[in-house]
């Protein structure tokens, strides 16, 4: 069992920054991914970015250059530090943790970008 707890969600105006921290506890695997997703109203929850234990970071093409993941391996969490954001980034962020044969997913943080 692994249990994540997401941080740093909030009310911001647009072009402002946040981040999110998501802190894994128990039974960690050595060789895993972390990311974050995201899930607005009415829609599906899509990939924000996901980072591997080894440091390769995958994102989704419409959000390269304004977030960006990073890991701290020994406090196993994972960051995600979003600038300049805008509206349509208000949504629940969840943390999410997989291995070869595991998948959690965090509570969610609301973050919410006023225009």
């Amino acid at each position: 069992q692994v249990h994540l707890v997401e941080s740093g969600g909030g009310l911001v105006q647009a072009g402002g920054s946040l981040r999110l921290s998501c802190v894994a506890s128990g039974s960690i695997f050595s060789i895993n991914v972390m990311g974050w997703y995201r899930q607005a109203p009415g829609k599906q929850r899509q990939l924000v970015a996901d980072i591997r234990s080894g440091g390769s970071t995958n994102y989704a093409d419409s959000l390269k250059g304004r977030f960006t993941i990073s890991r701290d391996n020994a406090k196993n969490t994972v960051y995600l530090q979003m600038n300049s954001l805008k509206p349509e980034d208000t949504a629940v962020y969840y943390c999410n943790y997989r291995d070869w044969s595991s998948n959690y997913w965090g509570q969610g943080t609301q973050v919410t970008v006023s225009s």
